[in-house]
């Protein structure tokens, strides 16, 4: 759990204020194996302080994350062997998101991880419009299961300048003009295929059966 301390300057004195920030690994209890251990039926006869060793209580943030990320996965999944479906991805991008919020909560000028997280949430951001035009029942599974709050983009709006109407009149008149070249292109193909094959007709014609 990370710790912001703030700052009140006065005239008089200087006021400390902590403030909790809550992480979403919090709810990893710490008598949990890690998950590189938990198939390893050897630890259940281990005594306490190598549990300990083996446990979340010693294990690093990134060990943490790796158990989060799978507990999501397991959320969304489709199947047991669903390691690269869309959902998935989004839940992987999740725990990113929130690992990377806590982060700058905590260091606010670190420029590098808030583009990471942007582009994290960009990506996200596609796969749920993607499961949200094509998959609707999955998205709000998704967004349920992980508690994602998806949000409508706003319509796109363009000024009509007087510039953007005569390039706008202009690309349709060009449009037109390649339409009507490509038509004559198609007629002109088609008669000749026509030509060829009345020529071949009357050929086999003037053949005659075969001897």
């Amino acid at each position: 759990m990370f710790r912001a301390l703030t700052l009140y300057c006065s005239s008089s004195n200087v006021n400390l204020l902590f403030i909790d920030i809550p992480s979403h690994l919090d709810d990893l209890p710490p008598t949990m194996l890690k998950k590189e251990y938990t198939s390893v039926p050897v630890v259940n006869s281990v005594d306490d302080v190598v549990k300990r060793l083996l446990s979340l209580e010693m294990a690093s943030q990134k060990e943490k994350m790796k158990i989060k990320t799978q507990q999501l996965v397991e959320k969304v999944r489709r199947s047991p062997n669903d390691n690269g479906s869309s959902e998935v991805q989004v839940a992987v991008l999740t725990a990113k998101i929130r690992t990377y919020e806590e982060h700058l909560q905590k260091h606010p000028k670190d420029k590098s991880n808030r583009r990471r997280m942007l582009m994290a949430m960009d990506r996200r951001k596609k796969l749920l419009t993607y499961l949200r035009r094509v998959r609707y029942d999955i998205f709000e599974h998704t967004c349920k299961q992980l508690n994602i709050q998806y949000t409508l983009p706003p319509p796109y709006n363009r000024r009509r300048t007087k510039r953007w109407l005569v390039k706008k009149a202009f690309c349709i008149k060009v449009f037109q003009e390649v339409q009507k070249l490509k038509a004559l292109q198609r007629l002109k193909e088609r008669r000749d295929q026509q030509a060829r094959a009345a020529k071949e007709a009357v050929a086999a014609q003037h053949e005659g059966p075969p001897v």
